[in-house]
């Protein structure tokens, strides 16, 4: 086995860590950064960029870049750039490789194995999509871990005292809650919650619409019509973002960013930390309410809670920090860098998984209910939202009509106890069933570490069984990796 590493692959930012002795250790890039854009891009001549390179090129090639692929992890979206179609996977690989390379020139020697974080509150499929994004890169995943979960190893919690502790992780794309118990060697995450949509990306598109807005009404052009220019905005407010977390003023100034009568249009606006947080109010109170259920599912009182720790590039936003001061009644820790944290800690299950690591055990949840369609549009959970995975339960179910010998078992994922309103992981079919008025069908729901979901339905009488692992209708064949892997390396 070559050396394992530890990777956060962010929305906005992906870094990468390895263990040095017992202590993880952030990765310097071959640009000379400690983290890397997630960005991917094509230019004219068909070369492939991947992090900085790639951000530079946006504004001009907005067409030709890709960015923020990780929101897109688990869906049947395709990027199509020359002819040539690029699922997430493949995207999120390209990310990965270089990651990959950077650790191995660090390291001196061959990297194989790797432990990549997720989420918490990331969908069977977009788990699955992310393991198979590392096996294209040429990974062997060893773990998915949930990131606020890989945060708290890196602040070190399992050499605490006994507390609970919330997590909270915004992200460039993605937010996630989790509450978790620390015993001396032992972090046992009680809940998690989320919004897989919700990450600095938001913080940014609101101060755009602003900027826009604004820009429209003083100068009667409309950006929008411009891809370059509304590229070069978005940078412009990314960038006032970072320094409003600063500063209670900055503006934006861009030069030439429209043409008027042959004339060129300039933009500069002054914009204010409080006109910035007005804008993003109601994205900030969206991540309360995860804090809240979160906290109920957990049954632990906010202000009982023994430390709050603040994860993601966008929890710097002194708005946010505010808002969780105010439901927690604490100052929110900030003791390592939130946009190192997660992949220093996904370094230290590495080391925990490869037996470097010692003492310390990992007990992590599902973030959402399993379960299968019933009748009537209702849905039967199998395993609630926050069970300790691994984990493995069974139900007895019965045919809907008497003497039926084949059921249909639509698998399901979510909280509504209407069928339609959940999400579908799939279905398989049951047959064989012996003629019964009542037969007795046994449905297994098996997770294994990653979170992945194994099904398998049988007939108690005849034990004729059917199964299925869950890889979501988007995810991708073995055969379908292959090409992407061929594609990768023929690519470079």
């Amino acid at each position: 086995m070559g050396s394992m590493i530890g990777i956060d692959l962010g929305t906005t930012n992906s870094c990468v860590a390895v263990l040095e002795g017992d202590k993880p250790t952030v990765i310097v890039n071959s640009d000379g950064d400690r983290t890397t854009p997630s960005v991917v891009a094509f230019t004219q001549d068909g070369t492939r960029l991947i992090g900085v390179a790639a951000k530079r090129q946006a504004a001009l090639h907005p067409d030709r870049t890709i960015s923020s692929i990780k929101r897109s992890m688990g869906s049947d979206k395709r990027i199509t750039i020359d002819g040539t179609s690029y699922s997430p996977q493949g995207i999120s690989a390209m990310i990965l490789k270089k990651l990959k390379k950077d650790a191995e020139a660090h390291i001196g020697a061959t990297v194989t194995d790797a432990v990549i974080t997720v989420p918490a509150y990331f969908t069977d499929a977009q788990r699955q999509a992310t393991k198979d994004a590392g096996t294209i890169a040429g990974l062997n995943v060893q773990r998915i871990v949930n990131e606020p979960t890989a945060a708290a190893l890196a602040y070190g919690l399992d050499r605490e005292e006994n507390r609970e502790v919330m997590v909270f992780d915004l992200g460039g794309g993605t937010f996630d809650v989790s509450i978790l118990s620390i015993t001396s060697g032992l972090i046992e995450v009680i809940a998690t919650a989320g919004d897989n949509h919700l990450g600095g990306d938001d913080f940014d598109a609101a101060l755009v619409e602003h900027v826009v807005k604004t820009f429209k009404k003083q100068e009667h052009i409309n950006l929008r019509k411009d891809a370059a220019a509304i590229q070069r905005v978005t940078e412009a407010c990314e960038q006032a973002k970072k320094e409003l977390s600063q500063s209670d003023r900055t503006t934006i100034n861009l030069p030439y960013i429209a043409t008027a009568h042959n004339h060129p249009v300039h933009l500069e606006m002054d914009i204010t930390r409080q006109e910035f947080e007005s804008l993003c109010a109601p994205l900030i109170e969206r991540t309360m309410q995860p804090c809240r259920q979160a906290l109920s599912d957990a049954n632990v009182d906010p202000h009982a809670l023994g430390r709050v720790l603040m994860v993601g590039g966008s929890s710097r936003i002194p708005a946010v920090q505010n808002a969780v001061k105010d439901l927690t009644g604490q100052e929110p820790s900030h003791s390592i860098n939130p946009d190192e944290s997660v992949a220093m800690g996904a370094c230290l299950q590495a080391g925990v998984l490869s037996g470097s690591v010692g003492g310390l055990i990992l007990l992590d949840v599902t973030p959402m209910s399993l379960g299968v369609e019933v009748k009537g549009n209702k849905t039967s959970i199998v395993i609630p939202r926050n069970s300790s995975i691994p984990t493995k339960h069974s139900e007895i179910y019965t045919t809907a009509s008497p003497l039926q010998t084949m059921v249909e078992i639509n698998v399901l994922q979510g909280e509504s106890q209407r069928a339609s309103e959940n999400t579908s992981l799939g279905t398989f079919r049951l047959s064989g069933i012996k003629r019964s008025m009542q037969p007795q069908i046994e449905v297994t729901f098996e997770l294994d570490t990653n979170g992945i979901v194994h099904v398998t339905a049988c007939d108690k009488a005849t034990g004729s069984s059917a199964d299925i692992t869950i890889t979501g209708s988007s995810n991708l064949s073995d055969s379908e990796i292959k090409h992407a892997q061929h594609a990768l390396e023929s690519g470079e």
